[in-house]
């Protein structure tokens, strides 16, 4: 019963992760992303988001071919 909530995140962060063409974009994306995960899983909204943001921008600099 507790997998379904993480999976169901998982595939929020994972479609909406990785977007975005400018520095600006990639943060509210990640943001968006990680609050998403964050509600689904009942976690703190405001963490989830800047976890969410600073991990997306993180991996799109290291990733550009991918973002």
């Amino acid at each position: 019963m507790f997998k379904a909530p993480i999976a169901i995140g998982f595939a929020i962060c994972t479609t909406l992760a990785a977007c975005g063409d400018t520095t600006g974009e990639r943060l509210v994306y990640g943001a968006g992303a990680g609050a998403a995960g964050s509600a689904v899983l009942d976690g703190n909204l405001v963490t989830g988001a800047a976890v969410g943001a600073a991990a997306n921008l993180i991996y799109c600099e290291e990733n550009p071919h991918r973002c």
